[in-house]
């Protein structure tokens, strides 16, 4: 028989029991930690979403029953993304602004019913845009397409303005110009809406992983990519660059998106700002697991909490992610 060994520190003493673990876990996930994405449309049916299993395009009434069963289960934030129909797109995506449009419909409901939840907008074009891409594109005599980029933050900020005419608590600019936060930070503020936060997407990518959420809102570029505006998947320091233009500019918040392939980036940005993080959990890192799930092949409900603690533990101090109402219920 070996002898015993002498060891004064075990670390495993530290995870002997469930009550221990608890203890001295680093790493907490609460269910006011979780923002919950929805879809909308202006139809009177709720439709299923083929590319995102489990998810619908919901009705406006739909939309605030969803709302009243997520915050049943403690998720207080939602952000709304809307599918808009064809005819009222264009190249200007003038819709985006359009006071009696679909999102002001929808946020107007939620406040009515729920004016304890927070609602989230989404501040770029691609939805309205008859070609696609988040800003007004032209065409330069070489045949390449090139977005506006100080065009598109004029339309952008009347479209804050609509949204936070209509209630919103924050409107939270996705479309990656130059100089937009700062732009919506004055309108806003010259409008009366000094308490609208500006949650910004501070850091998001060029990623291959959108597909699903294009899918579902029938809002993908109809010519060309985004990589003008959206940021190089292989950059690091740009995003602080970015980051430190954001907060100078008036961020309340700022987001990286997509958050499991770009923990590095959460992790950078907590560490050199003292504003919250946020990270978006997007369609595809969603569809993965579901799919994988429904294969056999991982534990759906074990893989999607573990991912998300992931994005905690990596600095996130709010998670954008699909799964918010089932893990908030479990949690």
């Amino acid at each position: 028989m070996s002898e015993k060994l002498t060891l004064p520190i075990r670390p495993r003493r530290n995870r002997k029991s469930p009550a221990v673990r608890g203890l001295v876990r680093e790493t907490t996930l609460r269910p006011e930690d979780l923002i919950y994405p929805l879809f909308l449309h202006d139809e009177e049916q709720n439709d299923a979403i083929e590319s995102m299993p489990g998810l619908y395009r919901w009705s406006l009434a739909g939309l605030v029953e969803e709302v009243g069963r997520a915050r049943e289960v403690g998720v207080r934030a939602v952000v709304l993304f809307p599918k808009i129909e064809e005819e009222l797109k264009s190249s200007h995506g003038e819709e985006c602004y359009n006071a009696d449009g679909l999102v002001p419909r929808a946020i107007r409901a939620i406040k009515k019913q729920y004016p304890d939840v927070a609602v989230i907008t989404d501040v770029a074009l691609d939805p309205y845009n008859s070609d696609g891409h988040d800003g007004i594109i032209v065409e330069d005599d070489a045949g390449e397409l090139k977005i506006l980029n100080d065009e598109t933050v004029e339309i952008l900020c009347r479209q804050a303005l609509c949204h936070a005419d209509a209630g919103a608590d924050v409107v939270s600019p996705s479309d990656m110009m130059d100089g937009r936060i700062g732009a919506i930070r004055a309108a806003l503020d010259a409008a009366g809406h000094e308490e609208v936060s500006l949650l910004s997407y501070t850091a998001k990518y060029a990623s291959a992983y959108y597909g699903p959420f294009r899918g579902a809102l029938d809002s993908a570029p109809k010519a060309g990519d985004k990589k003008t505006y959206q940021m190089d998947p292989a950059n690091r320091r740009e995003a602080l660059r970015e980051a430190e233009l954001d907060v100078a500019e008036g961020a309340d918040m700022l987001m990286v998106k997509p958050a499991g392939p770009y923990l590095d980036i959460v992790r950078d940005l907590a560490d050199s700002f003292a504003i919250p993080i946020a990270a978006y959990q997007v369609s595809g890192e969603y569809l993965m697991i579901k799919s994988a799930a429904a294969d056999g092949w991982i534990d759906e409900e074990k893989v999607s909490m573990e991912s998300l603690l992931g994005i905690k533990r990596a600095g996130a101090d709010m998670i954008l992610t699909y799964f918010a109402k089932d893990i908030a219920a479990r949690l």
